[in-house]
């Protein structure tokens, strides 16, 4: 399997011969409001063109659509007939945007001979949770990939551990920004503590961290994060903290 990170959540997997667009953020750097009050979004480019990044592509995958994971250009730049899988919560929202061949996705399905497992997240605490909404993650299965675990927009809570034990993953994607609104809120996604955290569950596997860099709500940045994983002894090899446009591959071992 290859992964290309992109900018923010914004991946491009190649898993079992498809290509998968997992929450595409296309806009032009500055191109949106502000989320925390510090400066437009986002505030880095694309690494590479919208053409490159849809060229290839078999399925989008959209955990939800907050306008840093769906956001108007991927609106009108993706082909219409375009298979896009998301939650049940926003399928008419694709369907009313043009879209002709949205699925939703319940917990479990298959794309050709893959299967993948929509799981539930936690988008932040209190009144802020139920702001922000229903988010999912996806889980993806096949006999000659190794099992990955994209965890999505969501804190660190026991559904996910249940998720992590359970499937016991060979990669795990987090989203590590420590994402904040507010000096007087917790963080909407997993910060620094909770991503160690998460290598410390999954020892033997290979963690992902990405969502980083790119909002005015980010409060953490990847020499903030590799700093304190590797103070709490965790390896580079075990915690990946790839640059937007950096491409990893994995093989089943």
């Amino acid at each position: 399997m290859d992964l290309l990170l992109i900018r923010n959540a914004t991946i491009k997997l190649t898993y079992a011969g498809k290509v998968f667009l997992i929450d595409p953020y296309l806009g032009k750097k500055f191109s949106q409001p502000s989320f925390a009050g510090f400066s437009k979004n986002p505030m880095v480019d694309l690494p590479i063109s919208i053409q490159e990044i849809l060229s290839g592509v078999d399925m989008v995958l959209v955990s939800h659509c907050h306008p840093d994971h769906f956001d108007r250009t991927a609106e009108v730049t993706i082909a219409k007939d375009t298979p896009i899988g998301c939650q049940p919560e926003e399928l008419n929202i694709l369907i009313s945007m043009g879209f002709t061949k949205v699925r939703a996705m319940e917990s479990q399905f298959t794309f050709g001979d893959i299967s993948l497992t929509r799981t539930i997240g936690q988008h932040g605490h209190g009144d802020r949770l139920t702001m922000m909404g229903t988010v999912s993650g996806f889980i993806f299965q096949h006999k000659s990939e190794p099992t990955l675990y994209w965890l999505g927009d969501t804190v660190l809570n026991d559904s996910i551990k249940e998720n992590i034990i359970n499937f016991n993953p060979n990669i795990l994607v987090t989203h590590s920004c420590g994402a904040l609104w507010s000096k007087n809120e917790f963080s909407v996604i997993m910060d620094e503590k909770q991503t160690v955290e998460v290598c410390a569950l999954a020892p033997k596997a290979k963690i992902i961290a990405t969502h980083m860099e790119t909002l005015d709500l980010a409060t953490i940045t990847r020499k903030e994060l590799r700093v304190y994983a590797n103070n709490y002894g965790i390896s580079d090899s075990q915690l990946l903290i790839p640059l937007d446009g950096e491409k990893l591959t994995f093989n089943l071992e």
